[in-house]
């Protein structure tokens, strides 16, 4: 046969595994391609003497003469064998490449496997079973990193499943529990857990930035340990009650608008205890609930004596460790509830789901100082009234002009503090928004409708992650007034996110928003078509690509607040946070890198701490306003 009879068979065949260069076909779907062609495929393979039952699968290139015979002896036992030999066959120049793969710890493994099977085949229902099962969990979402048996596997555990012997994919809770290799038989000091703090602890203070320890909520920690928490926010007269096994056990527990769960599913051995308190601090929780636990790797049973599914440590403490996507499953998994990330190792579950949706959208806000900007000098004006209006209640109407930029809007009666005693004066926020823009820069209330427009695109672009779609009506009232003033319906408002969320796959959209935060913010480093460099409180001022884009990532990572500089790496789908010990020094340490990977949905952390030497910044006026 030659080469052009060859690539017009292949080219014909519309069945089997069809990619742009080539076909791949199981063994048995060869009776089913034109006689001539099955006829040269077996006739090559007993020509190089490879025995027809050491081979699974045969490759056909469509634009070369070249075909290869690929073995995968456990094709009909395994749902993603893995590849043993390979025999590439080059007819034009007549070489064999032969390449062995059986003693490879990460060799490449197959996935779909009724693609390669002819329509008819009485297993492809069987094998189809399998692929929907990764389908479902989103692990063929990013082919490239899924090649090989490790790759696989990574993507696996970080979408927080295991691969079952019957190669089933299961959830990593429901995971038997490790074969202990050295029986523990003290008894675990769970007590030895409570650490004694000088300052709030971390899930604490992360809700006190973000304004839910003003005094507004009642305040529930559950497993409060010595109490150092309780006792700071008794000092600041909020509401709040704390309860302990074993510190305070006699505690009278209420239900609270939060309860705080922090660093105690951890320390739990038992399973199904640590199932039961996780429910039961949520039926505690009447707005939130904050979840922290240790993270960890792998490299933890290498340190400790493993104990059922976490380990024993020096002190005879119980410390189950997780990883990010772990934790955030089961999480879910427990409670029925999608958590959110506000840093590693730490999530909020929302209860009251309004109070969800406000939080969600005002992550995303634009903050100006509004106050500090100069107006423009007054206009001339003809209306006499309206000017006479304006001199004797300025406080009043400059009150509402600030209002109005904070919202991109104008105000609902209860948006405005003092809408009565306006409404008397002016008649209505119409006429009064008419006197503003009179004596104000009607421009600073367009930006601020752009402004806070994108803000709202950016948080409709990153609900897509949360597999539940909220409904309209659960939203909070000030979001469904943005919803109508920005987008008139909440279909338009989803389907601009939807689309805008999908644009940041594009390379090309990430490059020229990086061009063009480069050339609007007070400063960056943009270095070629490789990265962009930027400090942390220029980010909502990037372009809304780059918002959302960088926005993906924190959805695994959590809030910035300890966050210095933003890297944003153009070509490969990964954005690095940079932490360091003192922005304000001339020449800051940084102490620790995170890698954030959208395309394997994954997070590596590098310390610069202890045996490692922390690096300096010495460019870090690239980084500050000229």
């Amino acid at each position: 046969m030659d080469f052009e009879n060859y690539t017009k068979l292949v080219k014909e065949t519309n069945f089997g595994k069809n990619l742009p260069e080539s076909i791949y076909l199981h063994q048995s779907a060869i009776n089913h391609l034109p006689a001539e062609l099955g006829r040269f495929i077996l006739k090559i393979g007993k020509a190089l003497k490879i025995n027809s039952k050491e081979w699974q699968l045969v490759k056909l290139s469509k634009r070369d003469f070249k075909l290869s015979f690929l073995s995968y002896p456990t094709f009909s036992e395994e749902p993603y064998p893995p590849l043993r030999y390979s025999w590439t066959i080059d007819l034009s120049k007549l070489t064999v490449r032969e390449a062995n793969y059986s003693q490879s710890d990460n060799p490449p493994i197959l996935h779909r496997r009724e693609t390669f099977l002819n329509k008819d085949h009485p297993h492809i229902d069987h094998y189809s079973e399998f692929t929907r099962e990764g389908e479902a969990i989103g692990l063929y979402e990013n082919t490239r990193i899924i090649g090989t048996k490790q790759g696989w596997e990574r993507a696996i555990r970080r979408n927080g499943y295991f691969l079952r012997e019957d190669g089933h994919l299961i959830p990593l809770t429901e995971k038997p529990l490790p074969a202990v290799t050295s029986p523990f038989s003290g008894s675990i000091e769970r007590h030895k857990t409570a650490l004694s703090r000088d300052r709030l602890s971390l899930p604490l203070f992360l809700l006190a930035q973000r304004g839910y320890l003003d005094g507004r909520y009642s305040f529930l920690d559950y497993g409060c340990g010595r109490g150092d928490d309780i006792r700071e926010l008794e000092e600041h007269n909020i509401e709040c009650i704390g309860w302990d096994p074993v510190h305070r056990p006699d505690t009278d527990i209420q239900a609270s608008d939060i309860v705080n769960l922090g660093y105690v599913i951890n320390v739990i051995e038992d399973k199904g205890e640590r199932n039961e308190t996780l429910k039961r601090a949520y039926g505690y929780a009447g707005k939130m609930l904050l979840v922290s636990a240790m993270l960890g790797n792998e490299s933890i049973f290498e340190r400790f004596k493993p104990y059922k599914d976490g380990v024993i440590t020096s002190r005879n403490t119980f410390q189950k460790y997780y990883m990010q996507g772990e934790l955030h499953l089961y999480i879910e998994s427990t409670l029925g509830e999608t958590p959110i990330a506000l840093a590693p190792g730490i999530f909020a579950v929302f209860k009251d789901k309004s109070e969800e949706q406000w939080y969600l959208a005002e992550r995303q806000r634009t903050r100006h100082q509004w106050r500090q900007l100069t107006t423009k000098p007054p206009k001339a004006i003809t209306q006499k009234q309206a000017k006479a209006v304006f001199h004797k209640n300025r406080e009043l109407v400059e009150d509402f002009w600030y209002t109005c930029l904070e919202l991109g809007r104008l105000p609902a009666n209860d948006e405005f503090e003092h809408t009565e005693v306006l409404k008397t004066v002016c008649g209505s926020f119409n006429k009064t928004f008419a006197i503003c823009t009179q004596h104000f820069d009607r421009a600073l209330f367009h930006q601020a409708q752009r402004e806070r427009k994108d803000d709202l695109l950016v948080y409709f672009a990153l609900s897509f992650f949360n597999r539940k779609r909220k409904a309209f009506s659960r939203m909070p009232k000030a979001l469904k007034r943005d919803i109508k003033a920005f987008f008139e319906t909440y279909s338009t408002a989803r389907e601009m996110g939807k689309k805008l969320l999908f644009s940041v796959s594009d390379i090309d959209v990430i490059y020229d928003a990086c061009v063009t935060a480069n050339r609007k913010l007070p400063a960056s480093e943009l270095n070629g078509q490789h990265d962009l460099i930027f400090h942390k409180d220029y980010l909502n001022m990037c372009p809304i690509e780059l918002r959302i884009y960088i926005g993906c990532s924190t959805q695994l990572y959590g809030d910035l607040d300890n966050v210095n500089l933003i890297k944003v790496h153009i070509l490969s789908g990964k954005v690095s946070l940079m932490v360091y010990d003192d922005w304000n020094k001339e020449t800051p340490l940084l102490t620790e890198r995170i890698k954030i990977k959208m395309r394997e949905q994954d997070i590596d952390f590098f310390d610069y701490v202890e045996d490692y030497e922390p690096q300096p910044l010495p460019n870090k006026a690239a980084f500050l306003p000229k």
